[in-house]
């Protein structure tokens, strides 16, 4: 049913939504037309509530469409489930475009600061603020920073910034 998306790219998705649950609710969505939160329960052994809550995640990020009817015999509303793989590239600009933006955000950090360490795996590296305010001495192992060039670390995150602008077509 769903030639035109990549099943990776749609296990990685859901992967990112949920978990293996997650996954093996994908599975039964593209192999069937529609489907109830029941018959998804039952086909994957996954608690009703389960299968619920990764079905609301994925509707709310329109990667799922559903459509209630009423059972004549209780009353009670059934959910119809259908995958909505057209929507599945908008989630994804949409993601990209969120760790871009924190990127960027972390990127004016790298550049806007001068960074102390004392080069002692475990402990973080200080900003130039922080550093004074300590007396420029550690405060996880109480050593002596020193400066720290950030200089690959702006370089990996510049790369990573121009990347993301280049599939996101910016």
């Amino acid at each position: 049913m769903l030639s035109n998306i990549d099943d990776a790219t749609l296990v990685r998705v859901a992967e990112a939504l949920g978990d293996e649950e997650a996954v093996k609710l994908i599975e039964i969505l593209k192999n069937s037309d529609e489907t109830t939160d029941d018959e998804i329960a039952n086909k994957t052994g996954i608690r009703l509530n389960s299968v619920r809550k990764i079905l609301y995640k994925l509707y709310d990020h329109s990667l799922v469409s559903l459509r209630r009817t009423r059972d004549p015999k209780t009353g009670w509303f059934i959910f119809h489930w259908r995958l909505q793989p057209d929507q599945l590239e908008g989630f994804i600009l949409s993601q990209k475009r969120r760790v871009l933006e924190k990127l960027n955000i972390r990127l004016q950090y790298e550049k806007n600061h001068d960074f102390y360490y004392c080069y002692t795996p475990g402990c973080r590296r200080i900003p130039f603020e922080d550093a004074l305010e300590i007396v420029f001495r550690c405060p996880t192992c109480g050593k002596s920073i020193m400066h720290y060039e950030n200089d690959k670390i702006l370089q990996t995150l510049t790369k990573k910034v121009e990347q993301l602008r280049k599939e996101l077509g910016e």
